[in-house]
């Protein structure tokens, strides 16, 4: 199972990476619902584009639990984290330092975009997306 293909991205083979046993805070479950239901916009904007498998055949999971977070998105088979950064991050610089050196210390790998450019510039987040993908998990 090592160096298995994941997908391919604009010509270049994309590897595997799944990041065993990732702890999980069974009591954070509660919230999920809630956070799905409050339907943050880019968060909406985002999924649609993702889900399904219609971004290069991936599989994207939305508000998944890892330790004692919820991440926005996150792609089992790459060990990826994609975070949408809305204006209440401005004031949570320390916070998510914090939360983003504890994903990175499991072997994640997290993508960081702002609700604004999802909202206004969905392209190139795209774009970028694919970008970081090939960069980190090229075969």
């Amino acid at each position: 199972m090592m160096n298995e293909i994941l997908t391919e991205i604009n010509g270049t083979k994309i590897q595997k990476n799944h990041v065993e046993k990732l702890p999980y805070n069974p009591n954070l479950k509660k919230l999920l619902s809630g956070k799905r239901k409050a339907g943050i916009l880019g968060e909406v904007i985002f999924w649609k584009m993702v889900r399904a498998k219609i971004f290069h055949n991936i599989d994207f999971d939305r508000q998944r639990i890892i330790g004692n977070y919820i991440v926005d998105f996150y792609v089992k088979n790459l060990g990826l984290v994609i975070e949408i950064d809305g204006w209440s991050h401005d004031t949570k610089e320390i916070y998510d330092e914090v939360r983003q050196k504890y994903l990175e210390s499991l072997g994640l790998k997290i993508f960081r975009i702002t609700d604004f450019d999802v909202k206004n510039n969905l392209s190139i987040v795209m774009k970028d997306l694919e970008e970081f993908i090939i960069e980190n998990f090229r075969y």
